[in-house]
């Protein structure tokens, strides 16, 4: 027992040194100058043109991109559960192929459809349709590439929560004390996919405020692709803006992190 403490112990301790000291050489070099420690590149980077306005928008992105994803999945996942399981199958396929498609496929696949709409669609009202998905001041189209992008991740986790719940029986249950569907689903399902959703809404939350490729290539800018135009400048602003935006994602996924662990503790404390 005392030596699987201690390799814990030394794995856990190799882990922290791998990640920590590449992490607090990048934050030496950004604050070192001749005269002392030097915060110059952060405070220009907070005073940066765009700073604000381009992590608003990764943030709505975020939001909206979880809420769309959640509304897709968890019905669905939940009605292949209760009426036919046989379709599961076929659910887990067509939600995993995002992983065989790479990203620059599906933004170049985005804008072929995005040219194509203007010529064939200009008579119709499809066409504001098209135009209005490219709204520099919330990109739609940016939420539909994201919602792919995380449908494989969210469906995995998501669907280990449903491996972990007894469905049919809580349903049932429900029902058997007069509960309608949707409220039997609602009060009784999802509350006991906390944790499922929580984990399924971070991933997705990182892989919206970290995804570069589609945003820069549609022409949008988000706090990535912020990041990365305006890093370029000089040595010690570029590492800066590096280490302010893996800052900004920490502390977004902690707070999401110490929401949901304060809502299940008023939950389990309510019981």
């Amino acid at each position: 027992m005392a030596n699987v403490r201690f390799g814990r112990g030394a794995i856990l301790l190799l882990g922290t040194v791998y990640f920590a000291v590449p992490l607090a050489a990048s934050v030496y070099f950004s604050i070192d100058s001749p005269h002392g420690l030097d915060f110059h590149a952060y405070t220009a980077l907070l005073q940066a043109p765009g700073f604000l306005t381009s992590l608003q928008l990764s943030m709505e992105l975020a939001l909206v991109t979880v809420a769309a994803l959640l509304l897709l999945l968890v019905p669905a996942m939940i009605a292949v559960k209760l009426g036919a399981p046989r379709l599961a199958p076929v659910v887990e396929v067509v939600c995993s192929l995002p992983l065989v498609v790479p990203v620059v496929a599906l933004t170049t696949g985005i804008i072929g459809v995005l040219r194509w709409g203007p010529d064939y669609l200009h008579d119709t009202p499809f066409f504001q349709t098209i135009v209005a998905i490219q709204d520099p001041d919330f990109p739609v189209v940016l939420v539909i590439a994201y919602v792919l992008m995380a449908l494989p991740f969210a469906y995995r986790a998501i669907d280990g929560g449903l491996r972990g719940v007894d469905v049919k029986t809580l349903v049932e249950a429900a029902r058997s004390c007069g509960a309608s569907w949707p409220r039997a689903v609602l009060s009784v399902v999802v509350p006991n996919l906390r944790t499922a959703l929580l984990n399924a809404s971070v991933i997705t939350v990182a892989l919206v405020l970290g995804e570069f490729t589609t945003a820069s290539i549609l022409g949008f800018a988000p706090f990535s692709v912020w990041i990365n135009s305006n890093g370029k400048s000089d040595g010690q602003m570029s590492v800066a803006v590096s280490i302010l935006s893996l800052l900004i994602v920490w502390i977004v996924l902690l707070l999401m992190s110490a929401v949901g662990r304060e809502r299940h503790s008023r939950t389990a404390a309510r019981s």
